[in-house]
């Protein structure tokens, strides 16, 4: 019996194991670490840790997710948002080591988690989440984001600066004029021109500082905190109790992300490599920034935006952009110089990259025909959408349970309970 031709998706320009030529190969990858690399290094900033260890973390973590993920998953890790305000308390009291705990606890959890699905299976997935679940958590992925990219567009300090909605602006338009008229390489990384043709318009408007990029040194070592080298690990129950539990929030967007994965390149990476691995490639990770002493990390939407609009998806290019972040942890003027990449410029390719995530999910809907003259999908969408984009979190004591969370688990349960018609339909 002949051996079956693994499935290649032809309907990209690469694809997952297609490797690009090296010229092209570099572009690409620097183009995902641009993407990354504000929100990346704004965790860490907004807590105190070093950023130079979170880029170093997350470029680390990416190739661990690659490596344990089968090299099937186009994914690229970074510094996780949920947890900032559990780790700003704990940095103010017990200081890292306590984060660095809580961290590795995450990690932990996560493998814990999948560990569980390794023994039960994950048929269960195609059941809690079909087309009418996935397709409004995808939109509602994208759309909670929306906020972030506008405020990062308008908003100097604490006041609207219209410098900055003219560069925002200007950068979108910029991107769209590179997406839609260059060809050959240049086609393919537009959202590195966007970036750096905003940059310059920045630049010309007055609002980049360099400063940071003049006082930065060339070789900068970051400044790790590894267990019984820089601090005397302790037992700090407070981080673990207050971190372990977000794990499951962030698995929650994590599986999200996947879904989008599963559309973008036709696989089902809930069966191929499963979930297990994806469970313990994201665990592993975070493990890792905590013993290096970083924050914990998730998977990244601003990556699987440049992926949708590119329609490159290869695990090399991926791979490169990790390789890169750790190179530039090292390089102190190159970092800097990334660092002063000013939030406008990151709002106006933002507001393509969400907005082509959210578009991902409204496909799914089309794609599979969904009815919405049905009361239960009307429903079931309409709950999912206003809850995950506005953000209506649920919190419990120090625990809380982002929009996209409670919008996911309700979403679910709605799909389990409600019957296929309403009483009224029959």
């Amino acid at each position: 019996m002949a051996k079956q031709k693994p499935f290649h998706n032809d309907d990209v320009v690469l694809d997952i194991h297609d490797r690009p030529k090296f010229g092209s190969w570099l572009g690409l990858s620097i183009q995902h670490l641009f993407s990354m690399f504000g929100s990346t290094v704004l965790v860490p900033i907004l807590v105190g840790l070093n950023p130079g260890i979170a880029l170093f973390s997350s470029g680390v973590g990416t190739l661990m997710y690659i490596l344990i993920t089968r090299h099937k998953i186009p994914a690229y890790m970074g510094s996780s948002f949920s947890f900032i305000v559990v780790m700003q308390s704990l940095m103010k009291t017990a200081g890292y080591p306590a984060i660095a705990q809580g961290t590795v606890a995450v990690g932990c959890v996560y493998l814990l988690v999948s560990l569980l699905v390794t023994l039960i299976g994950s048929d269960w997935i195609d059941k809690a989440l079909p087309p009418i679940v996935v397709g409004p958590i995808v939109m509602v992925i994208g759309l909670s984001l929306a906020s972030t990219a506008a405020k990062d567009a308008t908003i100097n300090g604490n006041n609207y600066d219209i410098r900055f909605f003219a560069v925002a602006m200007l950068t979108m338009i910029l991107t769209v004029v590179f997406n839609m008229y260059l060809r050959g390489f240049m086609s393919l990384v537009p959202i590195l021109l966007g970036i750096v043709s905003g940059y310059l318009i920045a630049v010309l408007f007055g609002i980049v500082d360099f400063t940071p990029v003049m006082q930065a040194k060339w070789f900068a070592l970051p400044n790790f905190q590894i267990p019984f080298i820089n601090y005397h690990p302790g037992i700090y129950w407070g981080a673990i109790f207050s971190m372990a539990p977000i794990a499951f929030v962030t698995m929650s967007e994590h599986m999200g992300h996947i879904m989008v994965l599963n559309k973008l390149t036709k696989r089902n990476f809930f069966k191929d490599p499963g979930l297990s691995h994806t469970l313990a490639g994201d665990g592993t990770a975070s493990i890792i920034a905590g013993l290096v002493g970083g924050p914990p990390v998730t998977s990244y939407g601003e990556n699987i935006g440049v992926l949708a609009i590119t329609r490159v998806h290869s695990i090399y290019v991926l791979g490169g952009a990790a390789f890169f972040a750790i190179v530039f942890s090292f390089v102190g003027k190159l970092s800097a110089l990334i660092q002063s990449i000013p939030s406008p410029v990151i709002g106006g390719v933002s507001f393509l990259l969400f907005g082509v995530i959210a578009s991902s999910g409204m496909r799914i809907l089309i794609d599979n025909k969904i009815d919405f003259n049905q009361k239960r999908n009307l429903m079931i969408a309409s709950a999912v959408l206003v809850i995950g984009i506005g953000n209506a979190y649920l919190q419990i004591g120090n625990f809380q349970f982002s929009g996209l969370a409670v919008a996911t688990v309700l979403g679910i349960i709605m799909n389990l309970v409600l019957p296929k018609t309403a009483v009224n339909e029959k």
